[in-house]
């Protein structure tokens, strides 16, 4: 074989075993270029998820011969398609084939329309489950059903630059199953082929989020405790340049000579509200605050020092409220989870994101885990975790009394299990203290997540489940 033209390099060039990221900068998120892929053994699979299996099936139903089919699976199986980019509409990547010069292969897929894209967001941004999933690189069957993300028979157009009329021909098989191993390591490529990159999808999911929080934060909170909060973290008249206070002086003669103390003032009241301080040392828009460096020290990290500040002040204005702290009995992993529900999301910003990660990696669990485990949080507290998490034998009482509640209710197709009553894609968990709390799955996955407000009565609490 003759060397490649200049600018496609041949398949003897350095190629990976694993899909890499994208060459382009954020700045182009709808053009990437995926490095060429190493050699597969004769009994490995092209595609392990679901969603690339049912890229290859896409292909396979659409071809019109076999023979042409086994030799694109021969040919991506030796390595012989080149680097892969992809773009809103199209997969392109050259082959090579029985001659020296490689042909241009190209896969177009019609890109979704506004409408497509924004049931699919809104269908992402409703449950936390799918934003997790999404942030695991794994794609849900709901969302992938939400607007059509995934082909089906007739809707991959293959094209090449060989003579061969065949449809499609091995070179553009070839590259439908190279792409295959790319949206198995990478989901959001299918994203992109749909017509959006990955960070556009991501921040649209955080505006979405950031939104729908807003609006749980405004029906919460009245405008008087606003404004009481407000004043509690405004700069005092008495502050001098940068927000320091203005200290006094004292002579030391004064201060030396014999007196009397005043008796104590009075205890200050209890604000309404927790305060937090405006300023954290090494921020932005922060350049007098020196780093310390050596031995035994690590990089300030604002992030963490404004979560800890803002946990301590509300576990000081709490105690004082209450005469005990809050948190005391949590475990490690209970007060992981609750610092993750106190902030607004379910991990999709930078910081909030930063945070999941780390909190996940303290506690020995997976973000995913911490995204679920903050759902039941949020649910109901810590009892809301313990249902979640806990599986135990209810005595006789209100779980024998909760089926036949059900039947009445016209819901006969729960299961019981332990403390569970279960179909395919709905489950309620009685807990421990006496509560109902809900869940839902896709069908067939056992991935089950909170839903819903617990409630007393399991008719009631199945009802807000399914928004009635």
């Amino acid at each position: 074989m003759s060397p490649a033209p200049i600018g496609r390099p041949g398949p003897a060039a350095r190629r990976t075993d694993r899909p890499g990221r994208a060459s382009p900068s954020r700045a182009d998120d709808r053009r990437r270029t995926f490095p060429a892929l190493a050699p597969r053994s004769g009994d490995e699979t092209f595609a392990a998820s679901w969603w690339g299996n049912a890229w290859v099936e896409a292909l396979e139903d659409t071809a019109l011969d076999p023979a042409r089919l086994a030799r694109g699976r021969a040919y991506a199986g030796r390595g012989q398609v080149d680097a892969i980019t992809v773009t809103p509409g199209r997969v392109v990547a050259y082959v090579h084939g029985s001659r020296p010069r490689p042909y241009r292969a190209e896969i177009r897929l019609r890109p979704l329309g506004d409408d497509d894209w924004e049931r699919l967001l809104d269908t992402a941004a409703a449950r936390p489950d799918h934003i997790a999933a999404l942030l695991d690189k794994d794609v849900p069957h709901a969302l992938a059903n939400a607007a059509d993300l995934l082909p089906v028979p007739g809707d991959l157009i293959p094209d090449c630059s060989c003579p061969d009329d065949g449809f499609p021909c091995k070179h553009a098989a070839a590259l439908c199953f190279q792409t295959a191993r790319i949206l198995d390591e990478d989901p959001f490529v299918l994203f992109l082929m749909r017509g959006r990159g990955e960070q556009e999808v991501l921040a649209e999911l955080t505006r979405r989020n950031a939104t729908r929080a807003a609006a749980e934060r405004g029906s919460a909170r009245s405008p008087a405790e606003g404004s009481e909060a407000g004043r509690s973290t405004g700069a005092g008249p008495d502050e001098g340049h940068g927000g320091a206070p203005a200290l006094a002086t004292v002579r030391a003669r004064d201060a030396l000579a014999p007196r009397t103390l005043p008796p104590l003032p009075p205890p200050l009241p209890v604000p309404a509200h927790p305060g937090r301080p405006p300023v954290y040392p090494r921020a932005a828009g922060v350049a007098d605050a020196p780093a310390a460096s050596g031995p035994g020290y690590a990089p300030l990290d604002p992030l963490a020092l404004d979560l800890l500040a803002s946990e301590a002040a509300a576990r000081a204005h709490t105690t004082l409220h209450t005469g005990h702290d809050p948190i005391a009995g949590l475990s490690a992993w209970q007060d992981a989870v609750r610092l993750a529900a106190a902030h607004p999301g379910s991990g999709l910003t930078a910081s909030t994101r930063a945070l999941y990660t780390a909190l996940a990696r303290a506690t020995g669990r997976t973000p995913t885990d911490l995204a679920r485990a903050v759902a039941a949080w949020r649910q109901g507290g810590r009892a809301g975790l313990a249902a979640l998490e806990d599986e135990w034998d209810p005595p006789a009482g209100p779980f024998d009394r909760a089926r036949p509640a059900l039947i009445a209710a016209d819901f006969p197709h729960f299961r019981p299990r332990r403390n569970r009553l279960s179909t395919p894609s709905l489950q309620l968990r009685l807990g421990r203290d006496g509560l109902w709390y809900g869940y839902e799955s896709d069908p067939g996955r056992d991935d089950w997540w909170p839903r819903g407000i617990p409630d007393e009565d399991p008719v009631g609490a199945l009802t807000t489940l399914l928004g009635r």
